[in-house]
């Protein structure tokens, strides 16, 4: 069984656009209307060819995850898992990100946040800073060692 090469060129463009994972690919080419074998096929070349990298696609998700929405960790490692990416993948996409540059990022976070809390119990101050962190990814236990630093 050959691949039409027109549908070939739609799902390289598909690519091309930006990073993608294998699923987000094979559920475009179901949604195209391919069956099984077809989608298949299609991501083999794809992968074959180039176009299609998980390792590189988890990088370039972590990265851009943590650059732009600020998310730590345990968020990133969360939303890659639902994309059916790899163990390994999710590792290298995590180790882009230094651990300088996260504890900088979760600091300006953290000081962000505290200025928008009008809370006057230190206690519950810092338990609302720790739980905003925390939705957002970061450790816990990274979390309550900057508040206790920042916050004495």
């Amino acid at each position: 069984m050959s691949i039409d090469s027109a549908l070939l060129a739609k799902a390289e463009n598909f690519c091309v656009y930006q990073e993608r994972c294998q699923q987000e690919v094979r559920d475009k080419l179901y949604a195209w209307g391919l069956h099984k074998a077809e989608v298949e096929q299609t991501i083999a070349t794809l992968i074959t060819s180039g176009f299609l990298n998980e390792e590189r696609f988890a990088i370039a998700y972590a990265g851009g995850k943590f650059r732009i929405k600020q998310w730590g960790r345990i968020k990133i490692k969360l939303a890659l898992k639902q994309k059916k990416i790899s163990t390994y993948c999710i590792n290298k996409g995590l180790a882009g990100i230094s651990d300088v540059d996260y504890l900088n990022c979760l600091k300006k976070v953290m000081v962000a946040y505290s200025k928008k809390i009008n809370e006057k119990n230190v206690l519950m101050r810092n338990y609302k800073i720790a739980q905003h962190l925390m939705s957002k990814g970061f450790e816990s236990d990274i979390v309550w060692d900057e508040i206790k630093k920042h916050f004495k």
